[in-house]
């Protein structure tokens, strides 16, 4: 974390001390040594202590869900069989509402954040570089796929964003020209080996599991509001030594609590007490121990304190038996925190919500039980059982199973059976219980990967499109709570720690560019919200993909307006058909096709022809004006040309004025204009975009009713 809290930025460049009355406002001072505050925090942690054993039935429960998800055996069996089976229906089901809410979040165009503005205008450039970051910290495939994955087993969703930087070391080669005398000939260049640090920071976004999360009081409904009653939030650490000697060096804790906290670690053992869901996962991935030796279990606070006859938000870490390892001000110029928490099933009083998987965790337990119930009883089904009378057969040491055996017993004295087929039953079950799991967790058809059932009743097409639109609505649903509660507040929150913490030029992608240096705008921390309101834009992006039909039905009634029906308007369908064009092709081809013409380059005559005299080529833009051009670039090519780069030019405008002037040649009589019907090539009024006559398709192609689309229902045979 940068250290430039003791400074205040007037201009770009430019610092100044801070007053003795604004000494106060520094947000690196160490405020534990004050005795009231001191002794608040004392109290503050004893409520934390207190808060943690309140939820720890809730913890736990949350790790037995996240046993059902990692299709782990536990205590909760009531069967206890020679078969260890685990029926991974739960695992199933949050798998396809995971891929489902995440396409959904990060749509196929690559566009993910809105924006609005007070003055109308697209800030393009901030816009890129929270993309840029949204790549960067991988919030497709790390972030949002555990984050919801913990919204259905935990029934909370909470991320930290904080800033990080990296440092490389790199070392690359230069040449540079030796200094030389006069009249000595040229030398070969020098090639010289640098090495360079380079130091690369970006917002860090960590998933927090429910279980290291506490906000009081309970029956807060946001974190301002916990915090606002006197409340706090606080999130466990786990510091391993490496850890807390790092924090010592950048001055985040005290280094007197902080030595006297790592010779505890030298002989006490690990908090067992506390649930630790990263240790749980690592042992579901097959690897014995987490691998971080002892660690210290750190409590990190956010609480308002009152500080100089003034109510501030402050850090602490609390490093147990009442050492406290820190307290600072809100080190965030915005004063926000950077925790960022959402019930996925708001429950009234309550700030956490409950798991989905709470509802369904019995079921499993009894699919698991009916399962290995069945396979045990399969073995003895798979057997022929062989009844025969002793007093008969005297001699049934000598019926062997073997091919070709020989029996020395009478037949009507010897009979088989067969065990009772009850793994038969136990799929019924199964079947059951998976059908409860799916139908409770909101899963259909449409999200499951499915083999045809040869004895199941084919679906309608009625029936298909009725569960694709509940699988819409369930689905927008879901990702609506991601999207309000956690994406768009980690947008502003991102933004706001690049405008404190970079200084530096980023080049980032912006699309329909090959790339810009992206230096942030020069906006104060406390009216970012003000001038900008940044806004997760991936789900209505997938939403608008279904609207596609009807914008295009719209566009062919809208050309066919005349403008005297709508005085005072003007009709641009250019920012249409753009969002069209890039969400039809992504923003990697939909510039190339739709080109933005005001973003090319276009010069004075002039200047191109101090270019055109070195022999340089330049291209023609298609919005010059081409009679002005050739009509400077011919006087200036009497000077001379000869390269021939004046006639090159000149004849490029030439070609480019003869194309303006048959695009706006008038159609020939007889020919309707397009769109009017009969034979202009376009649609008729308000006509919608529909399956067309069949017509033969060159050798090779692919029939229509073999193209597979993921997102389309199958066609009814």
């Amino acid at each position: 974390m940068a250290k430039r809290a003791s400074k205040i930025r007037t201009d770009p460049g430019e610092t100044r001390k801070l007053s003795p009355a604004e000494k106060k406002l520094d947000r690196a001072d160490e405020l534990s040594g004050k005795k009231d505050v001191k002794e608040a925090l004392l109290d503050i942690f004893k409520d934390i202590e207190k808060g943690f054993e309140q939820q720890a039935d809730r913890s736990d429960s949350n790790m037995d869900y996240w046993d059902c998800y990692n299709c782990e055996l536990n205590n909760k069996q009531f069967y206890n069989g020679t078969s260890q089976i685990f029926v991974p229906i739960i695992y199933n089901a949050v798998n396809a509402r995971k891929t489902r809410f995440v396409n959904q979040l990060f749509p196929q165009n690559g566009r993910y954040v809105e924006v609005t503005t007070g003055d109308g205008t697209l800030p393009q450039t901030e816009m890129a570089l929270l993309e840029h970051y949204i790549r960067q910290g991988k919030l497709r495939t790390r972030v949002a796929p555990a984050l919801a994955k913990n919204g259905d087993i935990e029934g909370q969703m909470t991320v930290q964003v904080t800033w990080e930087e990296t440092r490389r070391h790199v070392v690359y080669k230069q040449r540079s020209k030796p200094e030389i005398d006069e009249g000595v000939e040229d030398t070969e260049d020098i090639e010289d080996i640098k090495e360079e640090e380079i130091i690369n920071g970006a917002p860090h976004v960590e998933v927090i599991a429910d279980s290291d999360l506490l906000v009081l009081p309970f029956t807060a409904n946001s974190i301002a509001q916990a915090l606002a009653e006197g409340g706090s939030v606080t999130t466990l650490c786990r510091w391993t030594k490496a850890k807390i000697k790092k924090k010592m060096k950048e001055g985040d804790i005290d280094t007197t609590n902080a030595e006297a906290l790592l010779e505890e670690m030298k002989d006490n053992a690990k908090d067992s007490e506390k649930p630790d869901k990263a240790k749980e996962m690592v042992d579901a991935a097959g690897i014995k121990g987490d691998g971080r030796g002892k660690y210290a279990l750190i409590y990190r606070t956010w609480t308002m304190l009152t500080i100089d006859g003034e109510r501030r938000i402050c850090l602490a870490y609390y490093g147990g038996k009442d050492r406290i390892l820190s307290c600072k001000r809100n080190p965030y110029w915005s004063d926000r925190i950077d925790i960022i928490s959402a019930p996925t099933d708001k429950v009234d009083g309550s700030f956490k919500g409950v798991s989905r998987v709470k509802f369904v965790a019995d079921l499993q337990y009894q699919a698991n039980d009916a399962c290995n119930e069945g396979m045990d009883s399969a073995a003895y089904a798979l057997m022929p059982i062989v009844m025969t009378d002793p007093e008969k057969n005297p001699k049934t040491g000598s019926m062997v199973l073997a091919l070709a055996a020989v029996w020395e017993t009478s037949p009507t004295d010897t009979q088989f059976a067969k065990f009772p087929a009850l793994w038969k039953d136990a799929l019924e079950i199964i079947a059951a219980c998976k059908s409860e799991i799916f139908q409770s967790l909101s899963v259909n058809p449409a999200q499951i990967t499915q083999a045809a059932n040869p004895k199941s009743k084919k679906p309608s097409q009625a029936e298909i499109a009725n569960e694709q639109q509940i699988d819409l609505l369930t689905t927008a649903d879901a990702v609506t709570i991601m999207e309000d509660e956690i994406f768009s507040p980690m947008l502003a929150f991102m933004l706001e720690l690049d405008h404190q913490y970079r200084d530096k030029d980023l080049t980032v992608r912006e699309y329909g560019e090959t790339g810009m240096k992206a230096n942030m705008q020069e906006i104060p921390p406390l009216s970012l919200n003000k001038l900008y309101e940044f806004r997760w834009f991936g789900v209505e992006a997938a939403r608008n993909a279904q609207q596609m039909q009807q914008q295009i039905g719209a566009i062919n009634v809208l050309k066919t307006v005349p403008p005297q029906m709508y005085q005072g308007y003007k009709l641009d369908l250019g920012p249409v058909l753009s969002q069209m064009m890039e969400n039809l092709f992504g923003p990697r081809l939909a510039p190339l096709t739709f080109k933005d013409m005001r973003k090319e380059l276009s010069f004075e005559p002039q200047e191109e022809d101090k270019v055109l005299a070195e022999g340089f080529l330049t291209p023609v833009h298609p919005q010059d004006d081409h009679m002005k051009h050739i009509q400077d670039h011919m006087q200036a090519a009497r000077m001379g040309d000869p390269g021939g780069a004046f006639k090159v030019h000149i004849m490029a405008h030439l070609q480019a004025l003869e194309a303006m002037q048959m695009q706006s040649a008038p159609m020939g009589s007889g020919a309707p204009p397009a769109g009017a019907g009969g034979g202009g090539g376009g649609p008729r009024p308000g006509a919608m975009p529909a399956q067309g006559r069949p017509a033969q398709q060159p050798p090779g192609a692919i029939h229509a009713d073999q193209m597979k689309d993921p997102q389309a229902a199958p066609r009814v045979q």
